[in-house]
């Protein structure tokens, strides 16, 4: 299992000395002390509407918002990502939880075909130092850049500030890094991804949320994933999980995304919640046995499967 020590977390400049032991404890809470990320992303809410967490194929129980807070505190994760007023309502009976606070959301009614995207910042830095004042485990919080957007700037400025408030206070952040808009012809192409990565360490994030690249005939997907990993240099650079599949072919995906292409970790939302209960506990544990415990694909399935077990202190 890959392990860092305290001295071993590369703390940013801006990071003010009396916020150092924060921002160390933060990281590390948030990694479970690999120095890789498990994002349990649950901002799907105001993304999504109730596209995917009500319908055909979808478990009953992701209708109640309960279901993400109780895959959380079961299963196990490094942090659950929601916006702020989700964790106010229900973060205070999961304390056991690491919490990232999603600082800007849309919906996606709005298509791009219309307007190019933006994601407005909802609410400052104060309102998630409040929620961790108030007991809530945050450690860190997420904001969306649509790169390529004519609104590109005003995320980049909002990202910009809420990056140097956040670290004012220890606090990391993740930032949801999508080449989005008229003028992306191609989202997925992966020198584009590789740019966002880039953007997003110019920025200062501690992480980026990518979409993995598209393969291929001449190299697959983790393969071409590479060149964003590179891009990223000290920024993590973790992969969204993407709409529901089945668990052999997402958990051989992220093997591949952290042990081919370079990943320090991953972003999944629907595919945990979208499932019961039980089965996305097992999937969370499966996911950190490779994420944080360096098992193969195989060995993770055996975890889902319930014919072997992980666990993370």
């Amino acid at each position: 299992m890959p392990s860092i020590t305290r001295d071993q977390v590369r703390v940013p400049a801006d990071v003010p000395a009396d916020a150092r032991d924060v921002y160390i404890e933060n990281y590390l809470a948030a990694t479970r002390n690999t120095g890789r990320l498990m994002l349990f992303a649950c901002d799907q809410k105001i993304e999504h509407l109730n596209d995917d967490f009500y319908g055909e194929g979808i478990a009953p129980e992701d209708a109640d918002p309960e279901h993400l807070f109780r895959i959380g505190s079961q299963g196990t994760v490094g942090i659950l990502a929601g916006q702020r007023g989700l964790l106010a309502r229900y973060a205070g009976d999961y304390p056991d939880i690491n919490y990232l606070v999603k600082m800007n959301s849309k919906t996606h009614l709005v298509k791009t075909s219309q307007d190019d995207p933006y994601s407005p910042q909802l609410y400052d830095i104060q309102t998630a130092i409040d929620l961790r004042d108030n007991g809530v485990n945050v450690v860190g919080v997420g904001y969306t850049i649509y790169i390529g957007s004519e609104y590109e700037s005003q995320m980049m400025t909002e990202a910009g500030q809420l990056i140097a408030d956040a670290h004012s206070v220890g606090l990391l952040v993740v930032l949801w890094m999508y080449p989005r808009g008229k003028a992306v012809a191609n989202e997925k192409d992966a020198h584009l991804i590789a740019g966002a990565a880039g953007v997003g360490v110019s920025l200062g994030a501690d992480f980026v949320k990518v979409n993995p690249p598209k393969g291929t005939d001449a190299a697959s997907s983790a393969e071409l994933l590479k060149e964003a990993a590179l891009a990223s240099g000290r920024t993590g650079l973790v992969c969204a999980g993407g709409s529901t599949v089945d668990a052999k072919t997402f958990l051989t995906q992220l093997w591949e995304q952290i042990h081919v292409g370079g990943a320090t970790g991953n972003a999944t939302g629907r595919n945990l919640h979208q499932r019961p209960l039980d089965e996305a506990v097992r999937l969370t544990k499966a996911i950190s046995a490779i994420t944080l415990g360096d098992a193969s694909a195989d060995e993770a399935l055996e975890v889902f499967e319930g014919r072997a077990d992980f666990t993370v202190a």
